[in-house]
């Protein structure tokens, strides 16, 4: 099968500007506003909404930023395939290998998720027992090769749209038959943290953008993908952050405790305790079966995304090459996968709040080489520019992205001390193994080919490697 013939498979072009906005604001789910409610909450003084503010303007700049980074590459590679593109090959896999530290802690904190919820419904049974039997049951599907997220997801969606919706009525409801005295804007003010505290809140919150790139995944089958993926990409996040803002304003209307006097166990499970203060013990065991169930679909997904990233970096050669053997029987990566489930497995001693801070580490750092990618590539490309600047491509080029840069590096470095510790140490281990790969930096970090060959070609390539059928593998 080649790319020319004409017979070939495709993926349709159906997806408009709507579908592919709605795709991302999917992919964000609103219910993500309680993986890190308490956590965020206690570190603001109860000022979520604000922290949400501060985080989409920052994230809007990032967004804008990979719209132009899409135009240039209309392929999928995210930050990795941008910065590799725009820095070379060392950048761009120690951009990859910071971004893979965020992959591989995402299915770990959804385990942790679903371990502290299940266990406020069933008290007697410890979390972690709930949190290794996630773990395990995940790693068996994937060996599997068992998709079953794709099965439910839009059940899960919809459970999801109608458990929000049904929280804002009886948040709203329940804040205007309460304390009249609360002020509506109370939660979008600083407080007395300052713009220091919001800060580091929506440090922690650039885990609920991950969705970025993932509009960008549907480059096949948009109609137009130049023009329709990077608005879509905008769209989607302002669309996302404003649900975002709109859930976190509503919960704190309706319950405001004093986050500073609250155990641990009662801000990773806060979600619970709103729920509950505001619906009743019917509507949180409603809450708790959408969010552990939306949780084991999210930590399945993230799981086969970071083990399939590991097959792909062991395959061309930068970490070892037993990641990309293949299981005989299901024809899935299985050293990759237990590799995975082994880091993973550190969820049950680690705590909630340095799983989130470490996950928003590699994403922010991620964002932060993106903006620049545009600053080199469209501004300072190799080899020179052959065109004048205008006024308007020095904006869209050079200022927005510079200012995304700017306001993710402050986030950044309003994470925690530990965060920046074993950020370090990730990075190190990172320049130690182009060292090895590269036999002491004498030769050239090998770069992945992101030429825009025909797509279906190259996606029924990397499926038949990672899911060989018998007879024709390219079947």
């Amino acid at each position: 099968m080649t790319a020319t013939q004409p017979d070939q498979p495709r993926l349709r072009r159906a997806l408009g500007l709507l579908g592919l906005t709605l795709f991302g604001v999917t992919y964000m789910t609103v219910i993500t506003v309680f993986t890190t409610y308490g956590i965020v909450n206690q570190v603001t003084d109860g000022h979520l909404p604000a922290a949400y503010v501060v985080a989409v303007v920052a994230m809007l700049f990032t967004a804008g930023s990979y719209a132009a980074m899409v135009r240039r590459y209309p392929v999928a590679g995210s930050a990795y395939t941008y910065t590799q593109q725009s820095f070379g090959g060392g950048l761009g896999f120690i951009t990859g290998w910071v971004m893979l530290l965020d992959y591989l802690f995402i299915p770990m904190i959804n385990f942790m998720l679903i371990g502290i919820y299940l266990n406020t419904q069933f008290p007697a049974i410890p979390t972690w027992v709930f949190t290794l039997v996630a773990l395990v049951l995940v790693l068996v599907f994937n060996l599997l090769g068992i998709t079953l997220v794709n099965k439910i997801n839009m059940a899960i969606i919809g459970l999801s749209v109608i458990l929000v919706v049904i929280f804002m009525v009886l948040a709203f409801k329940h804040a205007i038959g309460g304390d009249t005295s609360v002020s509506l804007i109370e939660p979008f003010t600083f407080g007395e943290g300052g713009i220091g505290a919001i800060a580091s809140g929506a440090a922690i919150l650039a885990l609920s953008f991950l969705g970025f790139d993932a509009v960008s995944t549907l480059s096949e089958e948009a109609k137009n993908p130049r023009r329709d993926i990077p608005r879509a990409i905008v769209l989607a996040t302002l669309v996302g952050g404003f649900f975002f803002i709109l859930v976190s304003w509503a919960g704190g209307l309706a319950f405001q405790p004093d986050w500073s006097t609250l155990s641990a166990g009662e801000i990773d499970a806060a979600g619970v305790t709103v729920m509950d203060n505001i619906g009743g013990e019917a509507f949180t065991a409603f809450f708790v079966a959408v969010y552990v169930v939306g949780a084991f679909g999210s930590g399945m997904t993230g799981q086969v995304s970071v083990t399939r990233i590991l097959y792909a970096m062991g395959r061309d050669g930068m970490l070892p090459k037993s990641l990309s053997r293949l299981g005989r029987r299901f024809g899935t990566p299985t050293v990759a996968a237990v590799t995975v489930s082994v880091f993973a497995l550190s969820a049950l001693f680690l705590s909630l709040d340095v799983v989130a801070f470490m996950i928003s580490f590699g994403a922010l750092a991620a964002f932060a080489m993106v903006n620049l990618s545009v600053i080199r590539t469209y501004v300072f490309p190799k080899g020179g520019r052959r065109d004048p600047l205008t006024a308007r491509s020095v904006i869209r080029y050079l200022i927005a992205p510079a200012i995304g840069f700017a306001l993710t590096i402050w986030l950044w470095t309003s994470l925690e001390a530990t965060t920046w510790l074993v950020g370090a140490i990730w990075v190190a281990v990172g320049i130690v193994i182009i060292g090895i790969v590269t036999k002491g930096f004498r030769k050239p970090v090998p770069k992945l080919d992101f030429s825009e060959q025909d797509p279906s070609t190259e996606t029924i390539d990397a499926i038949a490697d990672a899911y060989p059928l018998e007879g024709d593998p390219r079947h």
